[in-house]
């Protein structure tokens, strides 16, 4: 008969170390990209680096990793954290009209990530990109237009069609440099994913 308490059983780790300090430092770069951000006068939604951050933080990490990345940053800035747009945060931020945004950039992670981890054709990443990027921009319009009164018209006008060109040179270069990078750390024997 045997013991119950002496028997061992393995379990494999969720998360290795590595990759919980590669996610930390990914919510870090997060950190310091998002308050970057250039005011528009026609829009009350500011150019942000958040979604650069986060096409480069999922193809590196994957879906799973960079959204949990993405939400860590996004709890660093509600608990207080000046990490949003123009160095903003809290609750406030996340209620007002950009909020909407931040939401979204959680389905922004989650279909990068998966679009990163399927392929690596260059046309088929740039149409998820801009596929993540048109869900992110969904959420984003309709809380801004239900927080500031706007026809959903209106509300592309604010939150969407200024952006599309930037966000556009964004995937571009997410496309071309997040996999060679995510190349490199591999060949140097890190296991990202």
């Amino acid at each position: 008969m045997t013991n119950q308490s002496s028997v061992r059983t393995e379990t494999k780790a969720k998360f290795t170390t590595f990759q919980i300090a590669l996610v930390a430092l990914m919510t870090a770069i997060t950190c310091v990209m998002g308050p970057l951000s250039i005011p528009i006068p026609i829009s009350p939604v500011p150019i942000s680096l958040t979604n650069l951050a986060i096409y480069f933080i999922t193809c590196i990490l994957g879906w799973k990793l960079g959204t949990l990345s993405y939400i860590l940053y996004l709890c660093i800035g509600l608990a207080g954290l000046p990490v949003f747009s123009a160095f903003s945060s809290g609750f406030g931020k996340l209620f007002g009209p950009t909020g909407g945004y931040l939401i979204g950039f959680i389905f922004l992670a989650i279909i990068s990530g998966i679009c990163f981890e399927k392929t690596n054709n260059k046309l088929l990443l740039i149409i998820g990109l801009i596929l993540g990027t048109a869900v992110c921009y969904l959420f984003g319009t309709a809380w801004l237009c239900y927080q500031a009164n706007l026809t959903f018209y209106q509300g592309l006008w604010a939150g969407v069609i200024p952006y599309i060109p930037g966000d556009l040179v964004k995937i571009i270069l997410a496309v071309l440099f997040a996999p060679v990078i995510r190349r490199r750390l591999e060949a140097a024997g890190f296991s990202l994913r």
